[in-house]
């Protein structure tokens, strides 16, 4: 019998899936909300006119340079490549954030909607701001209003798109 929290309730779902079960259903979920977030970046960018950032790709390069792990090609074949390692990164968050919420799911928890998509989109935030903070990339505390919208609200869109895929999986 499920239990009643104030984020929620906890408890088995009602389909009795597996583990490996959520952590998949999570995986998809945070598929689903990756391409939700991209979708709202890329419709701010056409309705402000603004150009896509380089943080991913400056990202690569740093993490990349501390590992001491080269990428490999000439000067031009090496900047496709850190160009398309920038986006991977926040495919790989955001997939990573749909996991974890499966596996909360698999342990029972199961959050109110407000709350459940508060916790993921702030989760992503973190998943995708985090790295290039701490790598001096970014200072999210220098960021102005709209530059908070900017990546806000697409993480608002990520966690409702998550939120919603990983209860559907739980429907009866």
């Amino acid at each position: 019998m499920a239990k009643r929290t104030p984020l929620g309730r906890t408890g088995k779902g009602k389909r009795g899936i597996s583990t490996l079960g959520w952590a998949l259903r999570g995986a998809a979920a945070g598929a689903a909300g990756t391409t939700a977030l991209n979708a709202v970046t890329y419709l701010d960018m056409v309705v402000r006119g603004r150009g896509s950032s380089s943080t991913p790709e400056q990202t690569v390069e740093k993490l990349a340079e501390a590992a001491h792990v080269p990428i490999p090609g000439d000067e031009q074949t090496r900047q496709n490549r850190v160009q398309g390692l920038g986006p991977m990164t926040g495919l790989v968050a955001g997939v990573g954030v749909g996991v974890v919420g499966g596996l909360a799911r698999a342990s029972g928890l199961v959050s109110a909607k407000p709350v459940g998509i508060l916790l993921t989109g702030l989760g992503a935030m973190v998943a995708g701001n985090g790295p290039m903070t701490v790598l001096g990339i970014t200072d999210p505390r220098s960021w102005s209003a709209s530059s908070w919208l900017s990546d806000l609200v697409p993480h608002l869109a990520y966690g409702v798109v998550v939120k919603n895929t990983i209860d559907a999986f739980d429907r009866p």
